[in-house]
């Protein structure tokens, strides 16, 4: 789906599906169980349409005590198109969502008795022309995948080989090492709110710096051998 494409789509309002823990990035796919009645009404809808839903996070603590009415959501959001469907029983299911882009909550619709989900106006995130600002980043990102300890992470070579194609989009394979390096919740969720590709390069390059890091100060600890059931502190 090309941007003219998402644009015309997000004219229209878009299911949301706010999760605690899952930050969803275009090019990434995840797979989301589907069991609550709203969401599978949601799955649904979305089925029956162009398969769009905005992945969500919520924002503070509230949703702890009101998940299941409609607590504040964060703004940033990624727009995934549902590529798989597997159907379970009593109308639960899988999706496989794939990511498509950056969007940014403009308003909510208000809560309807025949819609149990959330949905929303979203603003398509503009992604600037970036491949030349982001040449230094893919370079040393490259290098750093090579090297210890960074190298020892599974898919960490195909990653460094991918960076150092030149036809490949900047933008979308430092998306790529994001899905495969950062975990943090926090840190998933800034380089997902960040629109400009230059400020995911630098929030990554400060990511990928600490990982390395943080090996490196628990190398000795795994190269020496420790009673069985104990681990150094």
């Amino acid at each position: 789906m090309d941007r003219e494409q998402l644009e015309q789509k997000l004219a229209s309002p878009v299911p949301l599906f706010p999760l605690h823990q899952v930050v969803l990035f275009p090019h990434a796919v995840a797979p989301l169980r589907v069991f609550e009645p709203r969401y599978r009404q949601m799955v649904d809808d979305a089925m029956s349409g162009d398969k769009l839903i905005a992945m969500a996070t919520f924002a503070g603590g509230r949703w702890k005590r009101e998940y299941h009415g409609r607590p504040p959501l964060r703004p940033a959001v990624c727009v995934g198109q549902i590529v798989q469907h597997v159907r379970e029983a009593e109308g639960r299911g899988v999706i496989i969502l794939q990511g498509l882009c950056r969007a940014r909550i403009a308003f909510e619709l208000p809560a309807h008795d025949d819609r149990l989900y959330r949905d929303a106006m979203l603003d398509l995130v503009e992604e600037s022309a970036e491949d030349e600002s982001l040449a230094h980043y893919r370079e040393t990102f490259a290098d750093a995948l090579e090297s210890k300890p960074l190298c020892d992470f599974r898919h960490a070579a195909a990653l460094a080989e991918h960076l150092r194609e030149p036809e490949l989009p900047a933008a979308a394979v430092l998306e790529m090492v994001t899905i495969s390096f950062v975990d943090e919740l926090e840190s998933r969720y800034r380089l997902l709110a960040e629109p400009d590709p230059e400020g995911r390069a630098r929030i990554l390059s400060r990511e990928l710096a600490e990982l390395a890091q943080l090996l490196r100060r628990a190398e000795p600890q795994r190269r020496v051998e420790t009673p069985k059931g104990c681990h150094w502190n």
